[in-house]
């Protein structure tokens, strides 16, 4: 039996985060596929919060782990591996932020800008689960999301990699491998990728080799079957 069990989404951004990171991390791990599993009784059992990627390893206190950012934080902080997490202060609070940035302001602006087109339910609140809000109300949310990623993909470019080739410093660390999964998703509607943001992912790739790639093809297929399907 693994040592680690990641219960994933294999179309999901969010959840190739984690399974990236376990092969970069050359852990031993075991992968289930919970699509349309998650509202089974011996799943929320484990995970109240139905969330994906899901962890279980029994030095957990309740033996699962959910947040795709917290996983990898534990298991880097488990097995040492400082490669992936900065054990320096300083570089470790750089890694934190960028991925508390990203989960707190960089994905919800995703998620609104790329799930209707990716045909994945919305938040309860926005515009797009309102039932007054008719269909030029919500591809107008849409486009104001999608417009409103230029800023904070900026301040991903002028701060975390200012003068750097990862927000690791020379390699990717688990805050570059969660923001260049990220991206992944920006296919979906042909956002015009600035430069540094076409090189920055191709950088990632590069330097994980399969840990990346492997897993990224089934996003790269769910993303390439959403536009087959919308041209």
């Amino acid at each position: 039996m693994a040592t680690n069990t990641l219960s994933i989404l294999r179309p999901s951004v969010n959840n190739l985060a984690a399974r990236v990171f376990v092969r970069a991390a050359g852990l031993d791990f075991e992968e289930r596929d919970v699509w349309g599993k998650k509202d089974e009784p011996e799943f929320i059992e484990k995970d109240p919060a139905q969330l994906t990627p899901l962890l279980e390893e029994e030095g957990l206190p309740r033996g699962s782990l959910w947040e795709s950012c917290a996983i990898m934080q534990y298991l880097c902080n488990k097995h040492g591996l400082d490669e992936l997490y900065p054990r320096d202060p300083g570089e470790r609070a750089m890694t934190d932020s960028a991925m508390f940035y990203l989960t707190g302001t960089l994905y919800p602006l995703m998620a609104r800008a790329t799930y209707p087109t990716l045909g994945f339910p919305q938040y309860a609140g926005e515009v797009a689960t309102a039932p007054a809000a008719d269909d030029e109300m919500k591809e107008q949310a849409r486009k104001d999301a999608e417009a409103a990623l230029t800023q904070p993909l900026d301040a991903f470019h002028r701060f975390f990699l200012d003068g750097r080739d990862f927000i690791g410093g020379a390699r990717p660390s688990i805050a570059d491998i969660r923001l260049a999964v990220t991206l992944e998703f920006l296919r979906a509607i042909d956002y015009e990728f600035p430069q540094w943001a076409e090189d920055y992912v191709s950088a990632v790739e590069s330097a994980l080799g399969a840990a990346y790639s492997e897993p990224a093809e089934d996003v790269r297929g769910f993303v390439g079957s959403v536009k087959a399907q919308t041209a």
